[in-house]
């Protein structure tokens, strides 16, 4: 079970053989690593899914490699244009995963010995844009990363457009997930020189099919995360899901439609400060010190409900649910934040 998720393994995955997974796109939102919050998002689920298939099947069209196998309706395997009805449940290549093991810090030796049908142990961010809630301006004021890292000359300011994209790496597997460099990258995941700047290629260029697609609806991609693995010939593949507004920071008119819009909320609670606090404190046990989130308000759930179906419908261009345009959804999402 994942914090948004869940895995169904129908065929294992062992040595240097794949196996079969399904996810199944729960209703439940993940924020600040917290794991599961305390309400759902209603019909979330089959719209990233949807979401997720419709890109997919554009990498596809590309002939990048990935482990996408299908939708799920009625027991039946089918691509996006046969469904009859939006459903929750993809199928793809499953790979192993192996968890580094924490012996003052994290132990990540396994990655040097095994070498192929396994999941990279790193998230791979692309940013075009540096809107407000962006990490980088955090990291920049931490002194974590540098100007010239970004490729710009002077200060950013929120919603600056950089003049390329450029691509960041974190871990993924620890419980608190941090940015590293690239040669710290190569060194966790056991990569060499031409893996890392292959998964750089191939990050560009699904971000160009993400924001191409995107743009079509007035949607701005800013922002985006990538996961890989190795396949059993030590291929790299994309696992996960992409596109959706959970894996990218979308905004239309000038305001965020993704999951930014619950990190908002909850960025002006008591709760988010306790949990900023207790990360401080202990990195890997730091949920212990925080209470349990407050539950989004009730009119924002069923708004942010509208935004993921609205996205799915204009994204992929079909009216998948019956839900009002997503300008108007976003129109009575900034009346709420008016009053917060």
């Amino acid at each position: 079970m994942g914090s948004v998720k869940d895995l169904v393994i129908i065929k294992e995955a062992k040595d240097n053989i794949t196996g079969i997974g399904r996810f199944i796109f729960s209703d439940h939102y993940s924020v600040f690593d917290w794991g599961r919050m305390p309400n759902v998002i209603e019909d979330k689920g089959k719209a990233l899914c949807i979401i997720g298939a419709y890109f997919f099947e554009k990498l596809n069209e590309k002939e990048i490699k990935n482990h996408y196998i299908g939708l799920v309706e009625n027991g039946k395997i089918k691509k996006l244009d046969e469904l009859e009805n939006p459903t929750n449940i993809m199928q793809f290549k499953l790979l192993r995963v192996f968890k580094p093991k924490t012996r003052n810090g994290y132990d990540y030796s396994i990655y040097k010995k095994e070498k192929t049908n396994f999941l990279i142990p790193l998230e791979i961010i692309y940013r075009n844009s540096l809107p407000a809630g962006s990490s980088i301006f955090k990291r920049l004021k931490e002194g974590k990363i540098r100007i010239e890292d970004l490729g710009i000359s002077k200060m950013p300011k929120e919603g600056e457009k950089l003049p390329k994209p450029i691509i960041d790496v974190s871990t993924k597997l620890e419980e608190v997930d941090r940015y590293i460099s690239w040669e710290e990258a190569k060194e966790v995941a056991g990569l060499n020189d031409e893996e890392i700047e292959k998964i750089k290629e191939i990050t560009l260029k699904i971000n160009e099919i993400i924001t191409k697609e995107t743009k079509k609806v007035n949607i701005e991609n800013d922002d985006g995360k990538i996961e890989f693995g190795f396949d059993e010939n030590r291929n790299l593949i994309l696992v996960d899901v992409i596109g959706t507004p959970d894996e990218c920071r979308f905004r239309f008119n000038n305001f965020p439609v993704s999951k930014e819009i619950a990190r908002e909320f909850y960025r002006k609670t008591e709760w988010y400060r306790e949990l900023e606090s207790a990360k401080k404190i202990d990195k890997i046990n730091w949920r212990k010190f925080v209470s349990p989130p407050p539950k989004l308000p009730h009119k924002l759930s069923k708004l942010l409900s509208s935004l993921y179906k609205a996205c799915c419908n204009e994204i992929t261009r079909k009216k998948w649910f019956d839900v009002m345009p997503l300008k108007d959804v976003v129109s009575e999402i900034k009346e709420i934040f008016n009053t917060i």
